[in-house]
């Protein structure tokens, strides 16, 4: 992972590293590691199937390669899994394993579905049946003339699975009819990862990233290729923000890297850019503003003037930057951003994942004003926002977006010594679906300010309560006293 300065970060968990470790994991990461290791094969995230190594491995349809692959991946720290201990997970000796990753590929089914179920493999990845699993289809012609067997298929909704069917119908004889649905698919996404459970809709966008995949392998040097990895490299950014609000933070960085690659090979730098907000946003909520600001100034350089993504990169450093108290930082990151949005033609904002919602003030204003202290300026920003972004027909459309917004009202109002104002915007926030994961991070600091602030007062400890129902990070609190009225 690429950061400022000499400071390193632990790539599956964020920690910042020692200064005296070398290696790409934090200590009790490693220590989790080898712990599992010893028990069987380590939960792994989605994107660990998804880099280069792991993806070329599958290609081949490789038993072997695909296990050493596997052993070699740097999720697993600066040391490789040794053979041995896969071998024992696999109930064969690490003989017999050493001449599997060596040798011709393996073509006993049985023995297949063994490996891959022990390592945890997707079904959608392997180009094999499981017992457990439908068979797979066949792909007809496209227009560069080949004929395969279907794209790989992986797991996901119903709702998902109907998807990929549709574009094996619609597909099924043209490239290009493919490559248009992918860019449709694309925008109806972008409103989906904003309005849906992120959990649910990752794995719908899985789904179609992974067919993607299986298309573009078969395509060659056709002439839509170009669009087709376009389309990917917008899907991957997609799963990079879904994998963000779930807190999955090694998930979303694998698929920044994807989407950053996927960029430079289409020609696309709007993709690269996106990647880059959603690296300095998980840096951001994890407590690292100055890892996050210069995430974002970074992105800048590479994103076009004049685009949505430009805006929301100077405007996250503008919020980065307010995060370490920085206010001449922040206010010329401000003015950045409002220059970027007089530049979008015809500017009208949007709803989608990849756009800039409308409005007088760059997005991230009304935090800003929050972290350096300008609490009425920063209610009246948000109290904007929320009647220009959200009205009451919208918010629906938004439900984490709205929450945000709310939480950051009560944030101001709690600054302003308004208790019932912050209690009443918190328990807005979270009344409805359930929150995503920078949601309940701005929920745990407003109940931190509210435990503080106002220890004894009922609405905080009422805020307290809801905060624990919905599993936002909740502040400790003291045992009520006799005779506190709750």
């Amino acid at each position: 992972m690429s950061v400022s300065g000499d400071t390193r970060y632990c790539g599956r968990c964020g920690t910042r590293l020692a200064t005296d470790n070398r290696g790409r994991v934090c200590g009790p990461c490693q220590r989790a590691l080898n712990t599992a290791v010893r028990d069987g094969p380590p939960p792994v995230p989605p994107g660990f199937w998804q880099v280069d190594l792991m993806r070329d491995s599958l290609a081949g349809r490789h038993m072997g390669h695909i296990i050493q692959s596997y052993r070699l991946h740097p999720f697993h720290g600066p040391h490789a899994i040794p053979q041995s201990s896969v071998a024992r997970w696999l109930s064969i000796s690490q003989a017999q394993l050493s001449r599997m990753e060596s040798g011709a590929p393996l073509k006993d089914l049985d023995r297949l579905a063994h490996c891959a179920r022990v390592l945890g493999i997707p079904a959608g990845l392997l180009w094999f049946q499981l017992d457990d699993e439908p068979a797979p289809g066949r792909d007809t012609s496209l227009d560069t003339g080949m004929t395969s067997t279907s794209v790989p298929r992986p797991g996901g909704s119903d709702r998902g699975r109907r998807v990929i069917q549709a574009l094996d119908v619609i597909g099924g004889s043209q490239l290009g009819d493919v490559a248009d649905s992918l860019g449709e698919l694309v925008d109806h996404y972008s409103a989906a990862v904003c309005a849906l459970p992120p959990a649910d809709v990752y794995e719908d966008i899985l789904a179609v990233r992974s067919y993607a995949n299986g298309v573009m392998d078969r395509a060659g040097n056709a002439p839509r290729r170009a669009d087709l990895t376009t389309a990917a490299g917008w899907l991957s950014a997609l799963l990079a923000i879904a994998a963000c609000d779930m807190g999955e933070h090694a998930a979303a960085r694998a698929w920044c890297s994807d989407a950053e690659r996927h960029s430079q090979d289409a020609r696309h730098p709007d993709i690269a850019g996106w990647a880059a907000l959603t690296r300095s946003l998980v840096a951001y909520y994890q407590g690292q503003p100055r890892q996050s600001a210069s995430l974002a100034s970074r992105g800048q350089q590479l994103a076009p003037a004049g685009t949505a993504i430009r805006v929301k990169l100077a405007a996250q450093e503008m919020r980065a930057a307010a995060m370490t108290g920085d206010a001449s930082h922040m206010t010329r990151a401000r003015r950045r951003a409002a220059r970027q949005m007089t530049l979008i033609p015809a500017f009208t904002g949007g709803l989608g994942a990849f756009s800039v919602p409308a409005g007088e003030d760059p997005p991230y204003t009304a935090t800003s004003l929050l972290l350096v202290g300008r609490y009425s300026e920063a209610a009246a920003a948000t109290s904007r926002l929320i009647g220009t972004v959200y009205p009451p027909q919208s918010r629906a459309e938004r439900p984490s977006g709205y929450a945000r917004a709310q939480l950051i009202l009560a944030l101001a109002h709690a600054g302003l010594g308004a208790l019932d104002e912050a209690a009443a915007a918190g328990h807005a926030a979270l009344a409805g679906s359930p929150p995503v994961w920078p949601t309940r991070v701005l929920a745990g600091k407003l109940d931190q300010v509210l435990t503080r602030d106002f220890p004894d007062a009922r609405q905080a400890v009422a805020f307290h309560d809801q905060c624990l129902k919905t599993g936002a990070t909740a502040a400790a609190r003291p045992q009520p006293r006799p005779g506190l009225d709750h």
